[in-house]
């Protein structure tokens, strides 16, 4: 007896062991850690053959391929060490001096020379030469690159499009001297060289507002001194920095605001006169430094007339807006294959949990978003003014707002883990948030599209035109699907309109901008899946069309089940790895 227990209690024993837990540790799903994230990238890969220059496609396609293999492997453990050593800031130099200074991990720095050096993102749609292309690049080269690197790191972008988008700024707004200065260090893939730039717009009497800004500007000669503070900066330690300042004298509001560009180190190699006195503790994008400055009589020079500071601030917010786009199109697309991968890998009852019904529901209600964003990133970033004028702050506002939703969703679909810092959903999540914040909150977005896009500039009309013809010419849609997108665009316009009509209507911006968006991505989706389908390759974005009809534009209870019976064979074919052929696709639409 006393032998038989001994023999259990050894077997027992056994299941203490390291080999144990290693064998019970291979039933938990694998991170994206280690895959290359453009090759595993279906929807990217197909689409932008329809948005590219072809030539230029097939030249930056190996570079796509080694960003998406730097983000899922070297890029991908960096960031995580930068996001757990995040900067710090020295109030003094060793010698006492009081030069204060940011200290950042030598992970951040590498991320930097990835970003700014090997790839130059800032600089590939401002000078020739940048990944050896004879001429600029398009915008949506840039924001393609964006795209990839939002999945492995989120807070690096900030710098790197407001070194992009404020060097478009000295490139308008600078006097020749300034421009001769800045422009070609701005543009530099050399980091000894490379002038990196900020963003100071948040004053502590108000953020969204701007117009009620502070900070004052003192005109001395050929320059101005700046006094006081503001309260939110973004990569508070660039070599330089544009900002808002109001000159002394000018009128209150937006119109008494001028656009200032500040150099951390003047001419003369002396340090500027202002301070960085705390940096924030921030919920996400923690690998990036933002603090907070007070002036105390720094010299700025002046960009373009001084009471249209706002109006050429807007320059730079509608350019990061299409680039907050790009990230929340990027990290939605990470936490969509992490949830699958999860979803694969996951037993619950004897079965994957990929096979449960409900669950394979829940994955589409992550993959629609999806999918929509980088629709809306691509359609962006090939549009012309005229359109974007509308379309950034609808895609920006709603975007983001799904990057919270489908970040949260493949965090429950990782289950406890996805909870636990150990894996990168947490992440995911916090960082998620942010893009609700810059460059204007989901209200301020919704107030531009409706009461100034709309109301004012009635840029829906050009939206509108463009939307039609597209669909127009998708020669393989069904006609009356045709019919009922065209009326879906119709019906979000005019909602759009009569509440861009009339004040009192300013509660209702925001779901007037939601419904302009989904109407938008529904057509793009069914242009693009119509484009692919015809020349047989996947067109499962017609299926994904229909899903944001019904489930995102007129998002209602079902009360006949019968009615969503189409919905089984639709999951079952965006759930599987097969391209879907255009009959079964539009056989779906008809359904």
């Amino acid at each position: 007896m006393d032998m038989h227990l001994d023999h259990a209690g050894l077997g027992a024993s056994r299941e203490a062991s390291r080999e144990a837990s290693a064998r019970r540790a291979a039933a938990l799903a694998p991170t994206c850690r280690g895959l290359n994230y453009y090759s595993i990238d279906k929807s990217v890969r197909d689409l932008l053959p329809l948005y590219m220059d072809a030539t230029l496609l097939t030249h930056l396609e190996p570079r796509l391929s080694e960003l998406g293999e730097l983000a899922g492997n070297r890029l991908h453990d960096l960031s995580d060490q930068a996001e757990r050593h995040p900067p710090v800031l020295h109030p003094r130099d060793p010698y006492g001096r009081d030069e204060e200074w940011v200290e950042y991990h030598p992970a951040y720095r590498e991320m930097e020379s990835i970003a700014f050096g090997r790839f130059g993102m800032h600089a590939m749609c401002h000078r020739a030469g940048v990944m050896g292309w004879e001429s600029p690049m398009p915008p949506i080269a840039k924001y393609v690159f964006h795209y990839l690197f939002a999945q492995a790191e989120f807070g690096l972008l900030c710098p790197v499009n407001l070194t992009d988008s404020s060097s478009e700024l000295v490139r308008r707004f600078a006097t020749d001297e300034l421009r001769k200065r800045y422009l070609d260090r701005m543009w530099s893939q050399d980091p000894a060289t490379l002038l990196k730039c900020a963003q100071f717009m948040t004053e502590k009497i108000g953020g969204s507002d701007a117009g009620a800004a502070e900070l004052v500007a003192v005109r001395e000669g050929d320059h101005w001194r700046l006094w006081g503070e503001k309260w939110f900066c973004s990569n508070v330690d660039a070599e330089l920095s544009v900002l808002l300042a109001r000159p002394e004298g000018a009128p209150a509001g937006g119109r008494g605001l001028g656009l200032f560009l500040m150099p951390k180190v003047l001419p003369d190699g002396q340090r500027n006169s202002y301070r960085m006195m705390r940096l924030k503790e921030k919920l996400g994008s923690r690998s990036m430094a933002s603090g907070e400055i007070v002036f105390e009589g720094a010299i700025a020079y002046q960009l373009g007339e001084l009471d249209q500071g706002l109006k050429h601030m807007l320059v730079m917010v509608n350019s990061s807006r299409v680039s907050h786009l790009a990230r929340a199109a990027g990290m939605m697309r990470r936490c969509l294959n992490e949830a699958m991968l999860a979803a694969t890998h996951r037993n619950a009852f004897g079965r994957a949990i990929i096979d449960h019904p409900l669950m394979r529901r829940q994955l589409l209600k992550l993959m629609v978003p999806t999918e929509q964003a980088l629709s809306a990133l691509l359609y962006s970033a090939t549009a012309p003014e005229k359109i974007l004028r509308l379309l950034t702050p609808i895609a920006k506002y709603r975007a983001c707002r799904d990057n919270i939703a489908v970040a949260t969703g493949a965090m429950e679909a990782r289950g406890g883990n996805g909870y636990i810092e150990d894996w990168p959903n947490a992440r995911l999540v916090r960082d998620a948030h942010l893009g609700l914040i810059w460059e204007g909150t989901s209200n301020i977005n919704a107030l531009d599209a409706v009461q100034r896009a709309i109301g004012r500039a009635s840029a829906q009309m050009a939206l509108r035109e463009d939307l039609v013809a597209r669909l127009e010419s998708a020669t393989s849609l069904p006609g009356q699907y045709r019919m009922r997108l065209s009326a879906a665009i119709d019906d979000a316009v005019r909602f759009a309109e009569a509440v861009a009509a009339r004040p009192e209507n300013e509660r209702f911006c925001r779901m007037a901008s939601a419904r302009l968006y989904h109407a938008i991505t529904a057509a793009i989706l069914a242009c693009e899946g119509s484009r692919l389908g015809a020349n047989g390759g996947d067109a499962r974005r017609l299926v994904l069309s229909r899903f944001v009809l019904e489930h995102r534009l007129d998002a209602q209870a079902p009360t006949n089940l019968d009615g969503q019976r189409w919905e089984e064979e639709a999951i079952d074919l965006l759930l599987a790895d097969q391209a879907v052929p255009i009959t079964r696709a539009t056989s779906i639409l008809e359904a």
